[in-house]
């Protein structure tokens, strides 16, 4: 505990701080328009608070949508203007007045205190942090946050997971909006985001289809000022260059508009290899019936633009108005060769070599906008909504080859998808009791509207001809919630909420029928307990109800054949088809969160969560042997089923601080470390390591940078470890993931207060990920082993600010 003289200085400095940076001067002449008292921010727990304190900043005082999970001010109360803006000029020192000022004060926000101050755990990644490493896609960005883990090899990217727990589970959310089916955020570029909102618990307002948590990626926001930046960067990864060049421009639009337009283009060139080794084992002898391997190399090139861009105009007190287009183009090709030997074998190899070419793009255009109106003082409402079209049009050519040079196998595969959606959201907040609670009511429409148009030809013959050649699948979303939140004590705040959520999924092609009809009504509850003064510490406590409904994908029925062996003939437990199953239930998960939180004095941060979920009707791809219409042979299909109950639990660990907060006169060095442990169990699958699909064991970060005293000169740099683990899928089928490990750094030269050089060091120690799929059958072991090369790639990146 400080002295109670280290607590006056630091009172002082912080009263000098916000002097600095959050003085308004409000006119008690003319006589202002009578209001309902808002609802005052929690002081500091056994701290009295000033009288008039405003309540925390929102869309309603700061011109941008509140953050995820984050309470809204009291309907009626605005903050004071900057001068300048409206804002009539104080008095000169010492010339009498005759009117009264009053001094307001209100506390500068930062991610601790949007984080403090959040009903549901949550932790905010601000720009700075989203920058810091020069990285070129989100997926790199992701890979460092708490919590989170990112599939595929390290530098390939994938999709973000929280908890470890994959395939859905994790929320993801852009400004708020549910994304595009068919859109991944990790083809988002780090230069269009102003920040990134990770919940842990869900809450009524951000949605329940988030078992592991909620991300929501905020894109950039405007600025009152004018504001031009260019940033341009160059990646090498084996000899290879890609560019990546992005401008951003802030500026405003009369006396009550700002916008934000950011464009990023960016052209990818890789290489790619791959080992894999099949091997079939006879298990009481040990022999080997079957021993194949292959090897592969593949060239990307990708070519993109994205461009975000958001419009907003104050409309008044407290009332917003402002519209956010969203486009995506991307246009690549693959071209892969690979051979394929055979050591152990009765039969001969299917092939010798194989050279596979598949030329895409995609598209996505996207607007959305959203409305704030005060209707009283203590009632406001906020309407927003969006519509675009994400599409995709593919085109892929595969050719097998005998050792003599004689094609055995070619196959041609057209494939254009198309998702047409658009949403409605409408919401009232009402301050009620004095502003003592903050209610909020709303509602939610969502239609998405899929067509799937493929053709598949083997050796010129058309495949899946009973099932056609399209697809349109409609999946219509409705929601209703309430949510109440109240502060009985300046120590204690609580939240209640009620979310009903229903889905509707229905497919109006005849040869491909679906129809899966789903609700469920999900109860939340989250407490936070204050420390009394001065500490700043909190425990948090949540009780939640989530669930995760099954995907369009899982639910059509159409197959996916694999051409290693093709129809009509038999296929192997290794190589299966993959097919949908129209009557999967959604899961839903009954969740507890504990969490510990640390407010240094500093600005530092150090936070423990327990967690727990009990999952109900499991998700989980099965494969079995069926007699299916596209064969004339049984083959080896891959579906999902509900396979019953399963429960998870973890603890998660992360700080950040300044090291001399910990240790005194030590250097000046910001350390960021997370630690996340993770155990899971599936009930109708026999242990060891049944465990829930794609979770590992443990993965954490440990990073720092530092600046040296008196130089332009900064470094910082970064370890992201995953340990590898086994996953019993089935009584019979087993995976195993090797360990990750991400070593990066970078250095960062700040030419002059408009230009910074960045040069950026990621995947410094190549480790290769090593993956594995075992199936038994019988007495027979089934095992598919690939070895994902990874190399170094070297970044160098100018940022300047025009």
């Amino acid at each position: 505990m400080p002295t109670q003289k280290a607590n006056l200085v630091l009172r002082a400095a912080v009263v000098a701080a916000c002097f600095s940076n959050a003085v308004s001067f409000a006119q008690t002449a003319p006589p202002a328009e009578p209001t309902t008292p808002a609802k005052p921010a929690p002081a500091a727990p056994g701290a009295p608070a000033a009288a008039g304190a405003p309540a925390r900043p929102n869309a309603a005082t700061t011109g941008t949508p509140p953050a995820a999970g984050q309470r809204p001010a009291a309907p009626g109360q605005v903050q004071g203007q900057a001068q300048g803006q409206g804002q009539r000029p104080a008095q000169p020192s010492g010339q009498p007045s005759g009117k009264t000022e009053t001094i307001e004060v209100t506390e500068r926000r930062n991610a601790n205190t949007e984080r403090r101050d959040a009903s549901a755990s949550k932790i905010i990644i601000t720009r700075e942090d989203i920058e810091q490493y020069g990285d070129s896609n989100l997926g790199d960005v992701m890979r460092r946050l708490p919590g989170v883990t990112v599939g595929g090899r390290p530098g390939r990217g994938g999709p973000p997971a929280m908890r470890g727990m994959g395939g859905g589970f994790t929320q993801i959310l852009i400004n708020g909006e549910r994304v595009s089916p068919g859109f991944s955020i990790e083809q988002i570029t780090p230069e269009m985001v102003e920040r990134i909102e990770i919940l842990r618990a869900p809450t009524a307002e951000t949605g329940t289809r988030a078992v592991a948590g909620t991300i929501n990626v905020v894109l950039r926001e405007p600025l009152r000022q004018r504001n031009n930046e260019l940033r341009g960067q160059l990646v090498e990864e084996r000899g290879r260059i890609s560019p990546n060049l992005s401008f951003s421009r802030n500026d405003t639009l009369g006396p009550t508009g700002t916008y934000n337009i950011t464009v990023s283009l960016n052209r990818e060139d890789q290489l790619t290899d791959t080992a894999t080794k099949t091997l079939y084992t006879d298990i009481p002898s040990g022999r080997v019936n079957l021993a194949q391997s292959t090897e592969s190399t593949s060239h990307q090139e990708r070519n993109g633009v994205f461009a975000t861009s958001r419009f907003q105009w104050r409309l008044g007190p407290g009332e917003m108005f402002s519209i956010q287009p969203f486009l995506v183009h991307n246009k690549f090709t693959n071209e892969s060769n690979g051979t394929l030997a055979q050591q152990v074998g009765s039969a001969p190899a299917p092939y010798a070599t194989a050279a596979s070419k598949t030329d895409g793009t995609f598209n996505v255009a996207r607007a959305m906008f959203m409305l704030n109106k005060r209707l009283a003082p203590t009632l406001r409402m906020e309407l927003r909504g969006g519509g675009g079209q994400f599409s995709s049009d593919t085109n892929s050519v595969l050719r097998e080859r005998a050792a003599n040079g004689n094609t055995v196998l070619t196959q041609a595969t057209d494939s254009d998808t198309k998702d047409r959606s658009w949403n409605l959201v409408g919401k009232l907040s009402y301050a009620w009791l004095d502003g003592k609670h903050n209610l909020v009511t709303g509602w939610e429409y969502e239609d998405v509207k899929r067509t799937d148009s493929s053709t598949t030809l083997l050796n010129g013959a058309p495949l899946l001809t009973d099932f056609g050649t399209d697809i349109n699948v409609e999946t219509k979303r409705k929601a209703l919630y309430i949510q109440d939140e109240w502060d009985p004590h300046p120590q204690f705040s609580t939240y209640v909420g009620l979310r009903w959520e229903g889905i509707e999924t229905k497919s109006r092609t005849l040869t491909s029928p679906v129809k899966n009809t789903s609700s469920v009504l999900n109860p939340l509850a989250h407490g936070v307990w204050r420390f009394a003064s001065p500490s700043r510490d909190q425990i948090r406590v949540s009780l939640t109800q989530s669930y995760r409904a099954p995907s369009t994908q899982n639910l059509v029925g159409r197959p996916s054949l694999n051409t290693l062996f093709p129809v009509p003939g038999p296929n192997t437990s290794v190589t299966p088809d993959r097919a949908g199953n129209p009557s999967l239930k959604p899961e839903v998960a009954n969740g507890i969160d504990i969490a510990y939180e640390n407010y240094l004095e500093g600005g530092g941060i150090i936070s423990v969560n327990v967690f727990t979920r009990r999952i109900n009707d499991l998700i989980r791809n099965v494969t079995a042997r069926e007699n299916v219409t596209w064969a004339s042979s049984p083959r080896w299909v891959t579906r999902p089923q509900n396979l019953g109950k399963a429960v998870t639990s973890g603890v998660e660990f992360d700080a950040r601080f300044r090291l001399p907060e910990a240790i005194k006169n030590a250097p000046a060095i910001n350390l960021r470390t997370n630690l996340s442990i993770y155990d899971s169990k599936v009930d109708s699958v026999p242990g060891p390591n049944n465990r829930i699909n794609e979770q590992p064991k443990m993965t954490g970060n440990l990073g720092a940078d530092y600046r040296f005293r008196g130089t332009p000169f900064s470094i910082g740099g970064n370890i992201n470890w995953t340990p590898g683990f086994e996953t019993r899928l089935t009584d019979n089928q087993l995976s195993k993931t090797g360990t990750k490990r991400v070593i990066e750094g970078y250095g960062l030269w700040t030419i002059n207060s408009s230009a910074k050089l960045r040069l950026t060091v990621a995947n410094a120690a190549p480790r290769d990920l090593i993956t594995s799929n075992i199936l038994t059958q019988g007495n027979e072991s089934q095992s598919v082993t690939s070895n994902g090369k990874t190399a170094r790639s070297v970044a160098l990146r100018l940022e300047v600010r025009l």
